[in-house]
């Protein structure tokens, strides 16, 4: 008899199909989940990963149906629960964590109650004290001053704080399993360690078994005890761990781990060649939020500090740094989507509207904005051509006849055959809606298109066919582009330059192998450093390393912005005065008060 918690037989799930009938997403499927073990599902986009996942916790999408199999946890059967039953069984013996915790957790609701909420929801409050139930597990997950972190509301916590609130919540009934849903897909290098260790340790400390979907193979190797990768609904191959990473049967594993991107990707500098004059210049830009319509951000609303930089003609500049380090704000502006309270914003040397709705057609159509979700640009109401055509319609005089053949084009010219006008972008994969919106950019023949954690979703080989396509594009259209990204590996494979930012401020800017090879500043050693490593050990050897915890910590306003954290502060000068921009040569620069030849090769 087998000792497995949790045990998937020949489970076959069917989704809507446009037709009216019925497709399969997961055909004859079977795994199992012992105690304590951490089964990592991996795959492309629509492998099937989150609806077996899903199907641990009995649930099924909209629009989604069990057409066969069954789901033994332990000795009950999950598929023949009642409602009452599943709700029961969902947080008392299994529990989900999801992806964004932005959305999972009530912004009305203080941090205390929504974790220890799940202990009144099914009746366990007398068996367990809730207030040092909740306590504990802050602890536990690493988060700071927890009495005082308890009485916050969400808005009042980084993401990821946020998202070890959530693995708490998930917790606090103590579940057998964890089902563990792209936890640290959203967040950066440096908090992703954070939170990968939390989850680690919480899952150790109670002897939890967990499923854990993901496409990121360098993350999926600090956690997981077995790997389940799966391919169009079925599994390909699975195995331990070490195998799987070390030893893959198949083609398509051994695809999936060749997409890996790592820092070793920073292509050598280019030849300084004829000096151009720089296509887009942001000039001495400072931003910030308003806490009230009716007056502007005092200085500390600012979320961009007296930010400066140049974007040649043809150049790929990477903005690199953590979440709140004011990338997708300084985007933003740039786009004319946000007003700056100083500073100028020009295109070939000619001044901006600081608002989008005043910019002239023409500046429009040159700089065009590819977002991290194509959802939020494409209409699910409107199919791929129309979405297509509304860009050409506005920006060229052509024909309806012309629009359908440009379309054409431009679907072709992204990798996508033309019979995709047709479609709904709910028809589409990831990959394939990302494509779209950046068909929809071009359509415009732009300058320079602002790119904005747009591969941040897709998984690895996707998001490999995706570089592979801009630089195509950037080579035959000489376009330029801005790319935020806390993906430092991606940033070193793409990136002519890199402007490494730090609460709003650029702390390294330069040719992308001159700030990684080695970097200068201590943040973008710590950022180099924090990038995941495919190899079993490399979490724990990094936590072991690591002397300066990552806590947000604000700066104060004075001297550095970076000192709260660094390891290599200068006691009354960091903390004291701005450090001076120091040049390397070849437009490599770096604020900090260290000398090149005083600064440490190693931050931990």
């Amino acid at each position: 008899m087998s000792s497995a918690l949790l045990r998937v037989s020949n489970l076959t799930v069917e989704g809507e199909a446009p037709d009216g009938g019925w497709r399969s997403i997961l055909a004859n499927v079977s795994i199992s989940v012992e105690p304590g073990e951490v089964v990592a599902l991996i795959g492309e986009s629509g492998a099937g990963k989150t609806t077996l996942a899903l199907a641990a916790l009995g649930y099924c999408r909209a629009g989604t149906r069990v057409a066969a199999g069954r789901i033994s946890f332990g000795t009950t059967e999950v598929l023949s629960l009642s409602r009452r039953g599943k709700r029961d069984f969902r947080g008392r013996e299994v529990a989900y964590v999801a992806q964004s915790a932005a959305s999972a957790l009530n912004p009305s609701i203080r941090i205390g109650e929504q974790v220890s909420e799940g202990l009144a929801l099914h009746r366990l409050q007398d068996r367990v004290d809730p207030e040092a139930r909740m306590l504990e597990l802050l602890t536990l997950l690493r988060l700071p001053d927890p009495p005082a972190l308890a009485r916050r509301y969400p808005s009042q916590m980084s993401g990821g704080q946020q998202q070890r609130v959530m693995t708490a919540m998930a917790m606090t009934c103590a579940p057998k399993l964890l089902v563990l849903d792209e936890p640290t897909t959203a967040l950066d290098v440096t908090t992703q360690i954070e939170v990968l260790k939390a989850i680690k340790d919480a899952i150790r400390h109670h002897n939890t078994a967990a499923i854990y979907v993901s496409h990121d193979l360098s993350v999926v190797a600090q956690i997981a005890t077995r790997i389940v990768v799966m391919r169009h609904g079925d599994i390909v191959e699975q195995g331990p761990a070490e195998a799987i990473l070390e030893n893959p049967r198949r083609d398509y594993t051994r695809a999936l781990l060749g997409a890996v991107r790592t820092m070793d990707g920073a292509a050598a500098p280019a030849r300084p060649g004829k000096v151009l004059q720089p296509l887009l210049s942001v000039a001495a830009v400072s931003a910030g939020y308003r806490r009230s319509m009716f007056r502007a951000p005092r200085e500390s609303d600012l979320v961009l500090h007296d930010v400066s930089l140049d974007v040649m003609p043809g150049e790929t500049l990477a903005l690199a740094g953590e979440s709140g380090s004011g990338k997708s704000t300084l985007v933003r502006v740039v786009a004319g989507l946000h007003k700056p309270s100083a500073g100028a914003i020009r295109l070939g040397g000619k001044v901006l509207a600081a608002a989008s709705r005043r910019r002239a057609k023409a500046e429009l159509r040159r700089v065009q904005i590819v977002l991290q979700s194509p959802e939020q640009a494409l209409n699910p109401r409107i199919d791929v051509g129309g979405a297509i055509g509304q860009v050409l319609r506005f920006y060229w005089d052509l024909s309806q006849a012309e629009i359908k053949a440009r379309t054409a084009e431009l679907l072709e010219m992204v990798g996508l055959p033309p019979a995709f006008a047709a479609k709904h972008p709910g028809e589409l994969s990831g990959g394939q809606r990302q494509r779209v919106a950046i068909a929809r950019a071009f359509a415009a023949k732009p300058d320079i298109i602002l790119c904005d954690e747009f591969l941040s979703a897709l998984d690895t080989l996707v998001a490999a066919r995706i570089i592979e396509l801009m630089a195509k594009l950037k080579r035959e259209h000489n376009v330029a582009y801005i790319f935020v990204s806390h993906d430092l590996a991606t940033v070193a494979q793409i990136a002519d330059r890199v402007a490494v930012m730090y609460q709003g401020r650029i702390v390294e800017t330069g040719r992308t192998a001159d700030v990684f090879a080695p970097p200068q500043h201590p943040y973008t050693r710590l950022l180099v450093q924090s990038v995941p490593q495919l190899r079993r050990d490399w979490l724990d050897d990094v936590i072991a390393r690591r002397t300066s915890a990552h806590d947000g910590s604000p700066g104060t306003g004075r001297g550095c912005a970076f000192f709260g954290r660094c390891p290599v502060a200068i006691e009354h000068l960091c903390d004291r005065l701005t450090p001076p921009p120091r040049d390397f040569g070849d437009g490599h620069v770096v604020h900090c008060h260290h000398e090149a030849a005083s600064l440490p090769r190693t931050v931990h």
